[in-house]
């Protein structure tokens, strides 16, 4: 999420939240926890979860290119015991033109 530029007026950036404690979960929601379960081989059943979503961010310094964007996702989710968070990024990963970046050693992820 390192170097994203809004200030320019591109790109922009939203949440929703879902509270689903005892309520029906919507399609989001049980493909979060279908993720959940398929990538940690557990079981899981979602009370509350927030998508956060930057759609087409430029990279920081944009007013040298605006036309590289990228949308990317941040999901937090809980069962009120366990939380967990998944990351998710545009088809075809990373569209900024990392060369162009002042740091050289980009990752797409965390470590």
């Amino acid at each position: 999420w390192d170097n994203a530029d809004f200030s320019r007026g591109i790109g922009t950036t939203f949440y929703q939240e879902f509270s689903t404690l005892n309520t029906a979960k919507p399609p989001f929601v049980r493909d979060v926890e279908a993720k959940v379960q398929r990538y940690l081989r557990s079981s899981y059943s979602a009370a509350w979860t927030l998508k956060i979503t930057w759609e087409k961010a430029p990279v920081h310094a944009a007013r040298t290119d605006t036309r590289k964007t990228i949308t990317y996702q941040a999901v937090l989710t809980t069962d009120g015991f366990r939380s967990y968070i998944l990351m998710l990024y545009q088809d075809g990963g990373m569209q900024w033109d990392y060369t162009r970046l002042t740091s050289t050693n980009v990752l797409i992820g965390y470590t």
